[in-house]
């Protein structure tokens, strides 16, 4: 059986040397895509292609290409990680897409982001969040028993919807103020739900807030915008209880 074929796509892509140097978008032709293959594999096509012309490839960021690690990340035709809803970039397939199509590739836009090169952000602004306050301390040694504490299964399931957070950044890019809330509501939540999360919570709330304003990302828009891009289905539900928590927090310096 014959494989379906984009026969011309043209791509209008992002190119910037780094952060201080000025970026614009340069445009390439790819022809006979196979409609299964990825878009990270459609890039690594063109990338095949520069090489040969002896032209720089494309500098973009991927890892387990699962999405489950959140390196991936891009802005496809103005969408945070392309035209599908709740996958990220490394599950976005070609098929997706239409014969003679024109792509508009780029990076995150937020300041908190600074692209590294094309395609490529530093998104290490959100381990400097996860560090202000997003863990908790515990004794080492042997785990303890599952059933010592017993918590509500509906505390569970909605400590399970905040840890799926992945960190991509779609929440960021995809805010008009570049907010981070959705972010940091879900790494507060998570631990906000369950037991072992209590003894450092007023904390953790008040540091990883700040820090987060420290970093430079917007204040949230309330417009929903993170919610319905991000590729894990994180509620906006989240933020409210982030609230609860830093307001908590405040009232009891």
């Amino acid at each position: 059986m014959s494989t379906k074929r984009l026969k011309k796509i043209k791509l209008k892509i992002w190119r910037q040397e780094h952060a201080q140097a000025k970026g614009a978008f340069e445009t390439y032709i790819l022809k006979d895509i196979p409609t299964e293959i990825s878009f990270f594999e459609m890039l690594d096509m063109l990338n095949e292609q520069l090489i040969k012309q002896d032209k720089n490839p494309v500098a973009f960021e991927h890892d387990c290409r699962e999405g489950i690690c959140g390196s991936c990340g891009l802005f496809i035709n103005g969408r945070a990680h392309g035209p599908e809803t709740g996958i990220t970039t490394c599950q976005l397939h070609m098929r997706s897409f239409k014969d003679g199509e024109t792509i508009y590739v780029e990076p995150w836009r937020a300041n908190a982001f600074p692209i590294i090169k094309d395609l490529i952000v530093d998104r290490s602004a959100f381990d400097r969040v996860m560090e202000a306050g997003g863990f908790i301390s515990t004794n080492t040694g042997s785990a303890p028993e599952a059933n010592t504490i017993p918590i509500a299964p509906v505390d569970i399931n909605e400590a399970l919807d905040a840890a799926s957070c992945i960190g991509c950044g779609a929440c960021v890019a995809t805010c008009n103020n570049s907010s981070a809330m959705l972010f940091v509501a879900s790494k507060i939540s998570h631990l906000a739900k369950l037991p072992q999360g209590k003894p450092e919570a007023k904390e953790r709330a008040r540091n990883m807030v700040a820090k987060m304003d420290e970093l430079g990302f917007g204040a949230c828009s309330n417009m929903g915008a993170c919610e319905f891009e991000c590729p894990k289905g994180i509620s906006l539900a989240h933020i409210a209880r982030l609230n609860r928590e830093y307001l908590s927090a405040k009232i009891r310096e």
